[in-house]
């Protein structure tokens, strides 16, 4: 297990506030919400749980921050594809704590639906086009998994909110603190062209809208970076790149908001104009196609 840590290099763990940790396993972020150091077992919070068979350096992160002997209270899904849940399995098992997620991302977490298929057709690099590669069949964590609560709260985080931001996947959600304005906002926008290789390898820092192979639904996908921008965030971090924050961070997710259709939607691309609704594909008209 001690190797895990010495992987983990300072640098691809960033506080972006005094009890909120980003931590980039790879080429997905997770986030460890708690005072470091002083949170007891049961009193911090993990979202997503990064690539497949990386278990042990979620578990070095959450070390370094909490304890060795430290465990969440919970584990928390911004949605289900592979490097988001790639190590829940085996952690929400030994740790023994339940998982939530959306009510409708839930088929997805107990084997019952897989991923609509992804689009190597969007182009934007290599990442894109080895996208038939990437896992899409749901995992199966039976009785495990719970539905995050109807009213909005986050089990485990009074202080924060759960936002539904569909588009990336049908129940994607983003998570926000108002008092300080802390926005965890999965794939619902990146601050990495995730598309691309280069710019995944050298983590090139610049907002951008979901991963475009994995988006099955743009006109959703719109509203809910929209439904972001109005909150103003103070600072961001994302399920791929470098956390951002400030006056950077409200310029360019305004600008995305507002040329969404340009900036985020593909030129070409299977769900460019039939997006997923459901199970079913439907033609999508009300987005501009650049």
């Amino acid at each position: 297990m001690r190797w895990e840590a010495r992987a983990l290099k300072q640098r691809d763990s960033e506080q972006i506030a005094a009890d909120v940790a980003c931590v980039r396993i790879l080429i997905a972020n997770i986030c460890l919400i708690g005072t470091p150091g002083g949170a007891a077992s049961g009193e911090w919070i993990l979202v997503d749980t990064g690539m497949p068979v990386l278990q042990g350096w979620v578990r070095a992160a959450a070390a370094r921050r909490f304890g060795w002997e430290s465990r969440p209270g919970a584990i928390i899904l911004t949605h289900g594809h592979f490097d988001h849940v790639g190590a829940v399995k085996e952690l929400a098992e030994e740790w023994g704590v339940p998982v939530y997620a959306h009510k409708r991302e839930v088929p997805f977490l107990t084997g019952e639906r897989s991923y609509p298929p992804a689009d190597p057709t969007v182009g934007g690099g290599l990442m894109a086009r080895l996208s038939p590669l990437y896992p899409r069949r749901p995992i199966d964590l039976g009785d495990q998994v719970r539905p995050l609560p109807a009213d909005g709260s986050v089990p485990g985080l009074p202080d924060w909110r759960w936002i539904p931001t569909p588009g990336h996947t049908p129940g994607h959600v983003s998570l926000f603190r108002e008092r300080d304005r802390v926005l965890i906002a999965g794939d619902a926008f990146t601050t990495v062209k995730q598309e691309s290789f280069w710019a995944v390898l050298t983590q090139r820092q610049e907002i951008h809208g979901p991963p475009a192979y994995f988006t099955p639904d743009w006109l959703e996908a719109k509203r809910s970076v929209e439904r972001l921008a109005a909150l103003e965030p103070a600072v961001a971090a994302t399920g791929h790149g470098i956390p951002m924050q400030g006056e950077r961070l409200d310029r360019e997710l305004r600008s995305l908001a507002l040329e969404f259709d340009r900036r985020a939607v593909p030129a070409q691309g299977r769900y460019v104009r039939r997006a997923v609704v459901g199970t079913t594909e439907v033609d999508e008209d009300r987005i501009r196609v650049p």
